[in-house]
C-alpha cells in the first residue's frame, strides 16, 4: 500500500474539517522529519518527499471543500431553526384559535389519531377528560365516552351497541346527532371530514335550546288541548278518544247525549268495555251484534283499517259510528244523528216503489209507442219504397211509348202536346227522386262510396244541365273555373249541388247565379250565390225541412220543398257541411264545406255522351218484365228502333222460347220489381252458363249499394228506372259491337 493510499485511509470523513486538518498536519510533520533523518539521498527519497507536497495539496483542497460543506450545513441549520419558530408560532395560534371557538372542538388526524383540542372538549364528561390527551385514537376516544357515568344510554341500548353504532357513523363524511346526558343535559355532536382525510368533532350544550324547545311545545299542546276540547263541544258528532290501552282519554257532551249514557259515567281512564256494556243496556235488541264487531276490532292487531257501521238504541235513533286508529294505537270513535236521513231515505225508497211502478207502466206505454212508430216507419219505408216502384212503372212506360213516338211524323199541336207531357213527366219523375232520396237517407241503411272527385269535371256537367234554364229564365249562370279534386261520394256529391243550382235559380227573378269554388283555412268549399229575395233570419232553420218553400206552397210543378232537406241530410251522410249567408233583398250565399284537397289524381273524366246512334235491323233482344204496361212500352220502342224483340212475363217462358226457337239473343233486358232482384240474378246465371257471357242490363228502381254489386258481378249492370232511353240506346249499340 503506498503512502498516499495510507494517508487517506486514516482521514474519517465523518470528522470536522478541523480535526481533519490537524491529522493532515501530523502526517506531514512525520513526513518531513524521516526525509530529514534519512541518510539515503538516493530517488526514493526523493519521491517520498515530492508525494508528501502532492498529499499537502489535496489535503488543502479537501479542506476547502469541507469549509464549504461546513457552510452550507450552517445555512441549512439556520434555516430548519427558523422554520421551526414559524410551526411552534403556528401551532400557537392554531391552538389559539381552535380555544376561542366556543364548542368543545377535536382534531383527529387522517389517522385517527387525536392531533389537538381545545379546552371544552368532554367539558360535560368530566370523568373522561383527562384521557383526551392527543395521540388519543379515535376509538378510544368512542371507548372513553361510552364508559363515562355522564352518558344516559337510550332504553334497550347496551354500551357495546352505542360503541358500535357511533363507530359506524364515523363512517359518513358528515353527521350531527344529538347525545342525552344524565341530568336532563343534551349534547350536540357534528363531526365532519377535513380535505387531507382528518376528522373535526364539535361538541355544543344544546340543553337550554331543548328545554325552551320542550316547554314551548307542553305550551302549544295546552293551547291545542283546549282548542280541541272547544272544538269537540261545539261539533254535532259525539266523539270519543281512547289510548292504546282503550282507556278512555277524551270526549265531548255531544257523546253522552248520543249514546244515552249520563255525563258522570265519563271520566278519564274509563276502560272501553265498561263503556260498551252501558251501551248494550240501550240498544234495540238484535243490535249486540254490531258491538261485537266493534269489540273485535279493537282487541285486533294494529293497523286496523277503518270501521263504519250503523247502530239503533233505543227510542228509533239510528247512530253512525265511525272508529279510526291513531298513530300510537290509540283510536277514536264518533257517532252521528242519522235519523232523520234514515226516515227520509225510508219514505223516499217508499216514494219510489210507486214512481217505480209507475214507471214501469209508463216504460211499457212508451215502448208499445215506440214499437207502433217503428212499424209505422217501416210500414212508410216499405210504402215509400212500393208506391215509387209502383209510379215509377208506368211512368217509365209512359216515358218509352212518348220516345217511340219521337219519329212519328206529327202536327205541331201534337209535338207541343208531347213536349208538355214530356215535362210534366220529368216533374214527376223529380219528384219520385226527391221522395226516393229522403226515404234512403232517413233510412240510415244508405251507403256511400268516398272516392277522388273532379270538381271541374262535376260542375261542367250541371252547366251544362242547368244552363237551358237559366237561359228560359233570362239569368246568368257562371262557374268558375277549377283544377281541385275532393274525398267524396260523386254521385250524391252532384244531387247537392244539383239542388243547390236548382233552388238558386229557381228563386231568382233577376241577375243570376254564381259557383265558385274557394280554397280555405279548413279546406274546399263551394259557394253557390244569387241575387234573390233572401231569407229572413227567422227562415234560415226552417227551409231545411221537408216540404217547406219559402213564400210558397209546395206542387209537383214549382217544387216539393226537398231540395234543401235532401241537401242537409246528404251532407252529413258524406262528412260535409251547409252554411247559409244571406240578407234580405240582396241575396243568398250557400256553402258546401267539403274538407281538404285530395292527394290523388281521379280518373279521368267520362267522355261526353256520344251522338245517339244507329241501330242495325238485325238485333235479337230478350225482354223479361213482369209488368205488363213495362213490357209492351219497352217493345214498342225497341221495335221502333228496328230491333227484334222476343218479350216475356218471367225466367221460366224465356227459357222455353229460347229452346223453342233455337237462337241466342244479342242483349238481355230483365226489368225487376223491388224484393224480387234475385230472380232476376239467377236467370242471367241461367243464361250465361247456357251461352256464355251475355249483353244484358236488370231494370231496377232499388239503388241499392249491395244490389249493383252484385249485378256488376252476375254481369248484368243495373239500368235504373225510369230508364233514359240515352243509355239504353247505348247500352244497344253495344250489344252490335259485341255480337
Amino acid at each position: 500500500m503506498s503512502p498516499t493510499r495510507t494517508a487517506q485511509t486514516l482521514l474519517n470523513p465523518a470528522d470536522s474539517a478541523e480535526r481533519q486538518n490537524e491529522k493532515l498536519l501530523r502526517i506531514v510533520e512525520v513526513l518531513m522529519r524521516r526525509v530529514e533523518q534519512g541518510t539515503d539521498l538516493s530517488g526514493a527519497a526523493y519521491a517520498q518527499f515530492e508525494r508528501a507536497a502532492m498529499l499537502e495539496d489535496q489535503v488543502r483542497a479537501r479542506t476547502r471543500e469541507l469549509e464549504a460543506a461546513l457552510d452550507l450545513l450552517n445555512e441549512s441549520n439556520a434555516r430548519l431553526a427558523s422554520a421551526s419558530r414559524e410551526a411552534e408560532a403556528t401551532r400557537r395560534n392554531l391552538s389559539d384559535a381552535i380555544e376561542t371557538v366556543q364548542e368543545g372542538f377535536g382534531l383527529f388526524g387522517p389517522d385517527d389519531i387525536l392531533v389537538m383540542s381545545n379546552s371544552r372538549f368532554g367539558l360535560q364528561l368530566q370523568d373522561i377528560r383527562p384521557g383526551l390527551v392527543p395521540g388519543l385514537s379515535f376509538a378510544g376516544y368512542v371507548d372513553l365516552v361510552s364508559s363515562s357515568g355522564q352518558l344516559s344510554l337510550p332504553e334497550g341500548i347496551t354500551q357495546q351497541d352505542w360503541v358500535l353504532h357511533r363507530l359506524q357513523r364515523h363512517r359518513e363524511n358528515s353527521t350531527v346527532f344529538i347525545v342525552a346526558l344524565k341530568g336532563d343535559r343534551w349534547l350536540q355532536v357534528s363531526e365532519h371530514r377535513t380535505g387531507d382525510g382528518g376528522t373535526v368533532i364539535l361538541q355544543t350544550d344544546v340543553t337550554d335550546i331543548i328545554r325552551a324547545e320542550r316547554k314551548a311545545r307542553g305550551q302549544l299542546l295546552d293551547d291545542q288541548a283546549r282548542v280541541i276540547r272547544a272544538t269537540l263541544d261545539h261539533i254535532t258528532q259525539g266523539v270519543c278518544i281512547f289510548d292504546p290501552e282503550a282507556r278512555l282519554i277524551g270526549w265531548n257532551a255531544r257523546a253522552a247525549e248520543l249514546l244515552a249514557v249520563s255525563r258522570t259515567r265519563f271520566r278519564p281512564g274509563l276502560a272501553f268495555d265498561d263503556l260498551v256494556e252501558r251501551l248494550n243496556e240501550r240498544l234495540r235488541p238484535g243490535e249486540e251484534t254490531r258491538i261485537i264487531g266493534l269489540r273485535d276490532w279493537v282487541a285486533s292487531p294494529s293497523p286496523r283499517a277503518a270501521l263504519r257501521f250503523e247502530v239503533t238504541r233505543s227510542g228509533d235513533v239510528v247512530l253512525d259510528a265511525f272508529a279510526q286508529e291513531m298513530p300510537d294505537r290509540g283510536f277514536v270513535i264518533s257517532f252521528t244523528d242519522i235519523t232523520t236521513e234514515r226516515r227520509a231515505i225510508a219514505a223516499l225508497s217508499r216514494a219510489n216503489e210507486t214512481l217505480e211502478v209507475r214507471v214501469a207502466g209508463r216504460t211499457l206505454e212508451l215502448r208499445d209507442a215506440l214499437a207502433q212508430a217503428e212499424r209505422a216507419n217501416a210500414a212508410r219505408s216499405r210504402f215509400v219504397a212500393a208506391a215509387s216502384h209502383d209510379l215509377l212503372q208506368p211512368l217509365s212506360a209512359a216515358k218509352l211509348f212518348l220516345a217511340s213516338m219521337e219519329d212519328e211524323s206529327l202536327n205541331p199541336r201534337a209535338l207541343d202536346a208531347l213536349c208538355k207531357t214530356r215535362s210534366a213527366l220529368q216533374s214527376v219523375e223529380t219528384l219520385l227522386d226527391a221522395l226516393l232520396d229522403i226515404s234512403r237517407l232517413e233510412s240510415g241503411r244508405l251507403s256511400v262510396s268516398p272516392q277522388p272527385v273532379r270538381l271541374a269535371t262535376l260542375l261542367a256537367r250541371l252547366g251544362e244541365e242547368f244552363a237551358p234554364i237559366a237561359q228560359e229564365r233570362g239569368l246568368s249562370l257562371r262557374l268558375r273555373p277549377t283544377d281541385s279534386v275532393v274525398i267524396s261520394d260523386p254521385t250524391w256529391l252532384r244531387r247537392i249541388l244539383q239542388n243547390l243550382i236548382g233552388n238558386a235559380l229557381r228563386y231568382t227573378a233577376r241577375g243570376g247565379v254564381l259557383v265558385g269554388v274557394r280554397q280555405g283555412a279548413a279546406g274546399l268549399r263551394v259557394e253557390v250565390t244569387d241575387t234573390g229575395p233572401g231569407i229572413p233570419e227567422s227562415e234560415r232553420e226552417a227551409i231545411f225541412r221537408e216540404f217547406h218553400r219559402l213564400n210558397a206552397r209546395a206542387s209537383a210543378s214549382e217544387g216539393m220543398g226537398l231540395g234543401l232537406a235532401i241537401v242537409e241530410r246528404a251532407a252529413a251522410l258524406l262528412g260535409h257541411a251547409v252554411t247559409l249567408d244571406s240578407h234580405v233583398g240582396q241575396g243568398s250565399r250557400f256553402v258546401l264545406h267539403l274538407g281538404p284537397t285530395a292527394d290523388c289524381t281521379p280518373p279521368g273524366p267520362v267522355a261526353d255522351a256520344p251522338p245517339r246512334p244507329d241501330l242495325p235491323q238485325d238485333l235479337i233482344g230478350l225482354l223479361v218484365a213482369e209488368d205488363a204496361d213495362m213490357r209492351r212500352a219497352l217493345a214498342h220502342l225497341l221495335e221502333g228502333w228496328g230491333v227484334n224483340v222476343f218479350d216475356v212475363p218471367d225466367g221460366a217462358e224465356a227459357l222455353s222460347l229460347l229452346d223453342e226457337t233455337g237462337l241466342a239473343p244479342d242483349f238481355v233486358l230483365i226489368d225487376t220489381r223491388p224484393g224480387a232482384e234475385d230472380a232476376g240474378l239467377a236467370l242471367i246465371r241461367d243464361l250465361t252458363a247456357r251461352y256464355g257471357p251475355l249483353h244484358a242490363r236488370m231494370l231496377a228502381t232499388a239503388r241499392a249499394e249491395p244490389l249493383r254489386l252484385r249485378a256488376i258481378r252476375a254481369g248484368a249492370p243495373l239500368l235504373y228506372k225510369p230508364v233514359d232511353t240515352g243509355l239504353l240506346q247505348r247500352f244497344i249499340a253495344g250489344a252490335r259491337r259485341s255480337g
